[in-house]
């Protein structure tokens, strides 16, 4: 019997590239967009649907049954990256998209993931206050807050039910947030994340984790 997987931002880079993996694996996939994606709908068999993590009324509907969620969405922010420019707008926008928008979508269709099944965040080893060497004090701080609002969800929401929660670094990828001078292509960090998502059915318990399976710094 295959399993379902529902992909939150699979229009283009990582997000795509995990549609494709997985359908590949022979996992029946719900991809979102935002807006059209045309390399999204030339998939065969896949199921696409539109969602923002930013506007509820988007994902409040969703009732499949899935045996696991990858919730992709994500934003650079504001160009100057600075705590010092920012603006209330600008830390709202960054921080509700990375950080809080996904965590209320992943609340809202956790019920219909299975039990034994598994809930993941895309983050970034930017995220890690052990590792951080200063910089980019937006995204760095939405990711920070990404993981604190996973490991709650895996403490009160997902663990009773042995629903294994991840934060998932993808690597430093050439997509076009990653940039050209990234180390590892797309196709490298899906099959690692793939890997990863799926050796994590039936363990509940949350994990920092990169592509490769190795525990991050906290």
């Amino acid at each position: 019997m295959s399993k379902t997987i529902l992909i939150v931002g699979a229009s283009r880079g990582i997000g795509l590239g995990l549609a494709r993996e997985f359908k590949s694996r022979g996992w029946d996939v719900i991809a979102t967009e935002r807006s059209t994606s045309d390399e999204l709908h030339a998939l065969d068999d896949v199921r696409i649907e539109t969602m923002d993590v930013t506007k509820s009324e988007t994902f409040e509907g969703f009732d499949t049954k899935v045996d696991a969620v990858i919730v992709n969405a994500g934003i650079t922010g504001a160009k100057h990256q600075s705590a010092v420019e920012a603006t209330a707008d600008e830390v709202a926008e960054v921080m509700m998209t990375n950080a809080f928008g996904p965590v209320h979508l992943a609340k809202t269709v956790l019920p219909h993931i299975s039990d034994g099944g598994t809930l993941a965040f895309m983050t970034s080893l930017m995220g890690s206050i052990e590792d951080s060497s200063g910089g980019f004090e937006l995204y760095r701080t939405s990711k920070a807050a990404l993981n604190m609002l996973a490991k709650g969800v895996s403490e009160q929401d997902a663990g009773p039910r042995a629903i294994a929660t991840l934060a998932l670094h993808p690597g430093w990828v050439q997509t076009d947030m990653g940039g050209p001078n990234a180390k590892i292509t797309v196709d490298e960090s899906v099959k690692g994340l793939a890997d990863v998502v799926e050796g994590a059915a039936g363990k509940s318990g949350f994990r920092y984790v990169d592509y490769t399976g190795k525990d991050l710094p906290y």
